[in-house]
């Protein structure tokens, strides 16, 4: 192998493990079931959404929106569901091209708080996979012609 090809694997290996995560696209949208149902939406950094768009959907038309609005500074909204449409209401939440839908069931039996990102154990996986696809790629270029 080719001492440069060796230089050039290695501090390309040494640059993907030293690079810090960026959480710049990720939206994350939490809810409450109260008397009414409250949402927090915010980015994977943990910046609230403020002033983003809300789109809500009824389980009896998903292809119009049931009721719109936007959130306050702390990226929080709430909203009282019709009590005689029962199902999966889904909340779109939107902010300059950056957003995340959540699917809440309203008048089935219910787990009162759920979020709609990644476990950590989900994204040490997905990073691990793309490292291990970066090591292939760079191995299968760093081979040998016959």
């Amino acid at each position: 192998m080719n001492k440069w090809k060796l230089i050039f694997i290695l501090g390309f290996m040494t640059a993907l493990i030293s690079i810090t995560p960026a959480f710049a696209h990720g939206a994350k949208i939490e809810y409450r079931i109260n008397m009414s149902i409250e949402i927090t939406a915010s980015y994977d950094s943990g910046e609230p959404m403020a002033e983003a768009q809300v789109i809500i959907y009824a389980p009896n038309d998903l292809s119009n929106p049931w009721k719109t609005g936007t959130t306050d500074s702390e990226g929080r909204y709430s909203f009282i569901p019709d009590p005689l449409i029962p199902g999966t209401w889904d909340i779109q939440v939107r902010q300059a091209g950056h957003g995340d839908i959540i699917h809440i069931p309203v008048g089935e039996a219910i787990n009162t708080s759920q979020s709609a990102g990644f476990s950590p154990f989900q994204t040490i996986l997905m990073g691990v996979c793309v490292i291990w696809g970066f090591i292939g790629t760079a191995l299968f270029f760093s081979r040998r012609k016959s």
